[in-house]
């Protein structure tokens, strides 16, 4: 029986790709120990055992950014973790590590080396974080989400995606999907969105052009957040939403979309084939931009800087491209090149070299 220990956490774009990568290997052999190193305070914490992993608790431990009393107590912390993650590799006789990024792949990947595991690392943005950083060097090998991520010896597989997307056909779809929200299957749809908590720069330029929008003969699929305070004008052909849980059936009717260009979202759009305009969250070290640059690249997407980005720049930007539908079918085109839905199978099978290597 193989041991498989899946490191990562913190946010969802860690969690997510970790769980798609665990299911998919417990699908394969149920007999196998497919089992999650993260730590108390991320979103691993709610999300692992709800989906039926066990969760093995490491220590987080933040890497200092600047000379403090942390920094100080930085590696005496760091040795504690690497050990607790030691404790785990040798009770549960792991064969292989994989580090998906966050607090709990920093220790899992010195804990690895030095238990003689080999380990594999994903990376899922554009910008790579300090623990995929860092244990990129003597890792067995080292996945990337997207073209040109500065990871040593990166190799690009792709994005382990969520069965419901993986499997989704869009155009069987598209009448379910037309009413669960309300909206004519025979009509082009404009889908926005920014994420479970929304994106308040897309909703306040959506709320001074959705009339625009509708004019030009599009309808309007506008999920705003959980947090949002817009009023829906519950008009024909507007479907506001504070939240989706069937996001599939968003995408199934999706003939363009406006979103915010987190590492998965800008993952399963383009797996999807579906034309995007990324509005990249101005706040971070930039990553949202380098995660969207490789569509941008590709002509199946474009990109609007969050700061100009209000109901001007849709009226002058996105409502001609909404009147060209041949440069959207370009677009689209593009697109289904761009991604792919063989994200999970590819880090799958790089795990499986390197047990036998």
């Amino acid at each position: 029986m193989t041991s498989y220990l899946l490191a990562g956490g913190g946010t969802a774009g860690h969690v997510n790709p970790l769980l798609a990568v665990a299911d998919s290997l417990r699908e394969r052999d149920p007999h196998a120990s497919v089992l999650v190193l993260g730590t108390k305070e991320g979103l691993e914490a709610r999300l692992v055992p709800a989906r039926g992993y066990e969760l093995l608790i490491v220590d987080k431990v933040p890497f200092p950014r600047r000379p403090n009393r942390a920094a100080i107590a930085f590696p005496g912390r760091f040795r504690t973790a690497i050990a607790q993650v030691r404790a785990h590799i040798r009770e549960h006789d792991v064969d292989v590590v994989v580090g998906f990024g966050g607090y709990a792949s920093a220790p899992a990947y010195v804990a690895a080396r030095r238990e003689k595991v080999p380990y594999v690392v994903h990376e899922a943005n554009a910008r790579p974080g300090l623990a995929n950083r860092l244990g990129a060097g003597r890792a067995a090998g080292v996945g990337v989400a997207f073209e040109g991520t500065p990871l040593k010896r990166g190799e690009v597989v792709g994005m382990p995606l969520r069965h419901e997307i993986v499997d989704l056909d869009r155009a069987a779809s598209r009448a379910e999907a037309a009413a669960a929200f309300g909206l004519d299957p025979a009509r082009p749809v404009l889908l926005v969105f920014g994420g479970s908590l929304g994106a308040h720069r897309l909703n306040e330029a959506l709320a001074d052009s959705w009339g625009d929008v509708l004019a030009a003969g599009w309808q309007l699929l506008h999920v705003t957040g959980e947090r949002s305070d817009l009023v829906d004008p519950e008009v024909p052909g507007y479907a506001m939403r504070r939240y989706v849980d069937r996001m599939d059936l968003a995408f199934a009717l999706a003939d363009l979309i406006v979103s915010r260009a987190g590492s998965a979202t800008v993952s399963e759009i383009s797996a999807l084939g579906i034309p995007a305009v990324y509005v990249p969250y101005a706040v971070g070290n930039g990553e949202q931009r380098l995660n969207a640059a490789s569509a941008v690249a590709a002509g199946a997407a474009l990109l609007i800087e969050d700061s100009t980005f209000t109901g001007d720049k849709v009226r002058e930007e996105l409502l001609p491209l909404l009147a060209d539908r041949t440069r959207i079918d370009r677009m689209a085109e593009a697109a289904a090149h761009v991604g792919t839905r063989t994200g999970t199978q590819n880090v799958v099978a790089m795990i499986d070299s390197a047990l036998t290597n």
